[in-house]
């Protein structure tokens, strides 16, 4: 008595299991960096020292809600704002250049709409009342061995936010400008590091920042390195590594 043939299990096709999981990857991740949280990292030094040159932070896409700005390549699907609330005096922020709505920058808002803005002798004017300015510790700049200390300052902002700045100079046009008056729809942005900032206090590089602009909120940073790893050394990795900075809140 012959036995009968024995059903041949199909093997899936493993080519087509691996794109579609690639696929469905992509699709996450592309997902949640639209929607949710986007990595960015620091390449200049403009918002020291609130952000140094080689931090990673996630920026949340929702607090703010989406438009052209939050879609990959910044594709205009849309006009406007959809969702979300709109940023408050102090929150450090990436956003499109506004001359040409693709590069992204990353700065602190300190002008709201409405809001008359003035630098003057480095001292920062919000409709006329001084952001109160503290001395506190200089703030040291290591770079390849050389050593400089700058002066830091805690900046409080009109209801109570406060951050540190540097600043060195009085003199020069980013410390003595003229009053600004923010136009509705539009902030002004600042960074920390006062003499070393492109900015909304030069018109023709960066201006008024619309909000349709915004890109997110920055909210905490992921990693942080102090730029001496060696690729081909992998123990330099390790030791690059800015450990004390990981973890932390944006503020």
């Amino acid at each position: 008595m012959s036995l009968p043939p024995i059903a041949k299990t199909q093997k899936p096709d493993t080519l087509v299991e691996l794109v579609k999981t690639v696929v469905y990857a992509v699709l996450i991740a592309l997902g949640i960096r639209t929607f949710f949280f986007e990595p960015f990292n620091i390449p200049s030094a403009s918002m020291v020292p609130t952000l140094l040159v080689g931090d990673y932070l996630f920026v949340s896409k929702f607090s703010f809600g989406y438009s052209f700005a939050s879609m990959p390549y910044s594709v205009k699907l849309f006009d406007g704002r959809i969702g979300g609330s709109e940023p408050e005096r102090g929150d450090v922020v990436v956003f499109k250049l506004p001359r040409d709505g693709k590069t992204d920058y990353i700065k602190r808002i300190v002008g709201l709409p409405g809001d008359r803005i003035q630098v003057t002798r480095g001292v920062l004017l919000i409709n006329g009342e001084s952001a109160k300015l503290e001395r506190v510790e200089d703030f040291v700049e290591s770079d390849g061995g050389f050593v400089r200390r700058v002066p830091q300052f805690v900046e409080t902002l009109p209801g109570g936010r406060q951050h540190r700045v540097l600043k060195i100079h009085n003199d020069g046009f980013y410390n003595n400008t003229p009053e600004f008056t923010v136009p509705a729809g539009h902030y002004f942005a600042m960074g920390d590091h006062r003499d070393n900032s492109q900015d909304s206090r030069d018109a023709s590089a960066v201006g008024f920042v619309p909000f349709e602009n915004l890109v997110g909120r920055a909210q905490i940073l992921f990693f942080s390195t102090d730029g001496t790893a060696n690729l081909f050394l992998p123990w330099t990795w390790v030791t690059a590594a800015r450990y004390g900075r990981l973890l932390d809140r944006v503020r």
